[in-house]
């Protein structure tokens, strides 16, 4: 039973989840924008969230975090590029645009980006 638990499972495994949150977080924080599911992208903007408000702190701890979440690019990235453009933002860096259904399965489509 579920019994107040977050978050969806997505068919995998706790590790398998969690460096599946991690490569799209990445890919979005990376290139702005990604196209993908509506749960796979509102799962994805709770990682990319709390990523750019570790990256707003901009100290050593919150560098070595980062650096452990994602490849040392997109944490360098985050705090050089991402975290000082949010600086002034208390929260809601994404934006989730719904797209119309995959032509495979039906799937809802989304796209998720920085504002």
């Amino acid at each position: 039973m579920r019994k107040r638990k977050k978050g969806k499972k997505f068919g995998r495994e706790r590790s398998q989840r969690k460096a599946f949150l991690s490569g799209l977080a990445r890919n979005l924080l990376m290139h702005g924008h990604i196209e993908t599911t509506l749960p796979r992208a509102k799962a994805v903007r709770k990682v990319a969230e709390r990523a750019i408000t570790v990256g707003k702190k901009q100290d050593l701890a919150g560098r070595r975090r980062l650096a452990g979440m994602f490849s040392q690019e997109a944490a360098r990235k985050i705090f050089s590029d991402i975290a000082p453009r949010y600086q002034q933002r208390a929260g809601g860096y994404t934006r989730i645009r719904k797209l119309g259904p995959r032509h495979g399965d039906a799937a809802p489509r989304a796209i998720i980006e920085l504002v």
